[in-house]
Parts: C-alpha cells; structure tokens; sequence
C-alpha cells in the first residue's frame, strides 16, 4: 500500500482547502509583485501586497470581491482591521512611484500613487513642502486631515485629474466636470453614480453640510458645489477619502493651483462644534454612509479610513 508521505512526493503538495490559503495561492500565481501572507486565526486573515505593476491590484480587486476580503490601502492611519473580515493592505511600491511633467514648463505633474511627497518636492514640486515628505502620494491623497479646505474649495488640493479603479472592476478617469467638460463619462458604472451623487448632493443632508465653513462629512461631496468661480472637478471626490472609495491609480496635480500651506488661515477640522451646528453634524454621518453605498455597495474597500 503507497504510503499517503509517498503519494504527496509523487503528486505534489495538496492545495489547501482553507479558503484564505487559497486565496493567497491564487494572488500569487497572477501577480509580478510581493505578498506577504502573516496568517489566518479562526478563518480570518491579514497579507500586504506591494504591486509589482498596475494589473497585480486588479487581479487582488478580483480575488478580494470573490472571497470577500477587504482590500484596503496601506501607509495611512488605519482604524482597527475589521471584525471578522479577512484583510489585504495594498501598497505601492517603487515599481508604482513613477511621475513626471506633462510637457516642459508645465505647471501639471503625472504622478503614480507610490511616489513619496518627499521625491516629489525635491524634483520641483514645492507645493506640497508642508506634508509629510515620508508619505506616498496615495497616502495625502487619502488623508482626511491633510485634505481639509473648507467647504467649496476642494480647486485648492491641486488635483486636476485621477484614475481610480471602481469596486466593480472598472477604471474611471475623473476630472473636471460641466457645461464646458468634453470628457465623456466613459463606463456604464460612472453613468450611474455621477447623476446619483448630483442628486444627493442635493438632498437636506449635503445642503445642511455645505451651510459649514469647515466641511463636515469625510467624503468630499462639496467637490459637487465648488466656490464661486471654480468648476466642478469629479476627482476632488477622492480627497481625504481614506481608500473607501477606490483604489487610485494615478493623478495629474497642479503646482499652480494647489495651496497645501498648513499656516493658512482657516477654521480646524474638529468635531468640537457650537450647538446650532449639529444638525448638519448628524447630517454628515447619514451623508457619508450614502456616498460609500454608492461607491462600494459591497464594501470591497473599509468603510472608514480614518477618524474626523
């Protein structure tokens, strides 16, 4: 009788049945990256992916939809995992820390989400010389404290335009958005959500935010009603939005436009409020539970990023 030892040398090593195993194992055969797996206890795991190209996120988006594991970004300030769910930090590397001028003398940088502000500054960038220079550009992208112009003023963050890889598995390209906009809402996805937003945006909750200096909610839907004379930029949706809302793929910023002096004279962000405010205080947790749904509405990305 063959010994079950010499059936195993002879067959090769059995696949786990274990679903987190498996779901690592197949990461793994379809990425160019690194996966660091640091286990599972009681079915519910924890891995680091650090990309090794663009396509290595959109293999884990898949897996992660398929298994149900949250796929959140890694190099920010995390709240605890989330009970009971498995967990893939995705963060970019060098291989994804690429950026450059669009054309000599131009104000507008192409810039991927593992470039640090640091390499950034140092390169002519000066904008951004009062943020962390250790943080990748996706990681100030997604900080809600570091992406707190009041109310209306999101032009401020200098992003022109973003992509972002959607739940659903679709890239969306995000810029400015209006009467004078030729960029097309390019998926079946955006032609959904961007008329959802409006409507929102128009609804008791996001009219009681925007009565505020300071905006009240996490997720920037005043980017839907900029200050007088800006225009609407569907990007500035991403602002300080912690990695709940997608993954970002690579934005276009502008060293003329953004003002990210933390010396600038504003109102702090703080949940310490006068009375008459809390109305849109209550408002904006209700704001932003509708945002998420219309983003994720399976909770692929972590609800929340980080603590306003």
């Amino acid at each position: 009788m063959e010994s079950s030892s010499r059936r195993g040398f002879l067959m090769g090593r059995r696949p786990s049945s274990n679903p987190w195993d498996k779901f690592c194992e197949r990461l793994r055969r379809n990425i160019k990256g690194s996966l660091y797996d640091f286990g599972a206890t009681s079915g519910v795991g924890s891995a680091r992916l650090v990309p090794g190209q663009p396509g290595d996120v959109h293999h884990a988006r898949a897996l992660c939809a398929e298994y149900r594991v949250v796929l959140a970004l890694g190099g920010i300030s995390q709240t605890a995992t989330p009970l009971g769910q498995s967990v893939l930090w995705v963060e970019p590397g060098n291989e994804m820390g690429g950026f450059k001028r669009l054309s000599e003398g131009s104000p507008q940088w192409f810039v991927q989400p593992g470039c640090f502000v640091g390499e950034l500054c140092a390169a002519g960038f000066q904008a951004l010389a009062d943020i962390p220079g250790h943080l990748t550009v996706a990681a100030w992208l997604a900080d809600r404290t570091l992406c707190d112009w009041n109310t209306g003023e999101t032009c401020k963050s200098g992003l022109d335009h973003a992509s972002v890889l959607l739940a659903d598995g679709t890239t969306a390209t995000l810029g400015p958005f209006g009467e004078d906009s030729r960029q097309p809402l390019e998926n079946l996805m955006l032609q959904h959500l961007v008329p959802d937003l409006f409507q929102l945006s128009g609804k008791a909750a996001a009219q009681s935010c925007r009565r505020l200096t300071p905006w009240a909610a996490r997720y920037r839907l005043d980017a839907l009603f900029p200050c007088a004379g800006q225009t609407i930029n569907l990007a500035h949706l991403l602002l300080g939005h912690g990695g709940a809302l997608g993954w970002v793929e690579w934005v276009v910023l502008n060293e003329l436009t953004m003002n990210c002096d933390m010396d600038t004279a504003r109102p702090a962000f703080s949940t310490h409020h006068d009375s008459s405010e809390d109305e849109a205080w209550f408002f904006a947790a209700d704001l932003d539970a509708q945002v998420k749904t219309l983003f994720d509405p399976n909770d692929l990305f972590p609800y929340t990023g980080q603590d306003i």
